[in-house]
């Protein structure tokens, strides 16, 4: 069995759907598909992906100012989350590398149109859960 495939991430059953948080919409599955792919290929790249038991981004409802180039925006926020686990019934947030973190964030910012903010999760399960939904 390939490797890619032993070690890839848990993924929830209904899909990206429980990490949209709000109305689902063609545009709104779009900008999460996007970023999120970025995510998974720096954490690749970084050489981090097998030392996180799951990670993901999450598109929230919520729209913050930015500047891009000489103009304001109000665009998508996202979130990134990544944790360390065993079993899944616990879990704690992983220590991403700052340079790491900022590489993410902006090329996330820089190429997926509908985003100018990205945050880092960093609660642990409990009291917060894996998924955001």
């Amino acid at each position: 069995m390939p490797d890619a495939l032993i070690e890839r991430h848990p993924f929830p059953g209904p899909g990206l759907a429980v990490r949209i948080i709000g109305e689902i919409t063609r545009e709104r599955i779009r900008i999460l598909q996007e970023a999120d792919q970025i995510y998974m290929d720096i954490l690749h790249e970084d050489g981090l992906y097998n030392e996180i038991w799951q990670a993901f981004s999450v598109l929230i409802p919520v729209q913050t100012v930015g500047v891009m180039g000489d103009q304001r925006t109000y665009e998508n926020l996202l979130g990134l989350r990544a944790v360390t686990s065993t079993d899944g019934m616990t879990a704690d947030w992983y220590r991403m590398p700052a340079d790491t973190l900022t590489k993410i964030s902006n090329r996330i910012v820089n190429s997926v149109r509908g985003i100018n903010r990205v945050v880092y999760d960093i609660t642990s399960k409990p009291p917060g859960t894996i998924e955001w939904e």
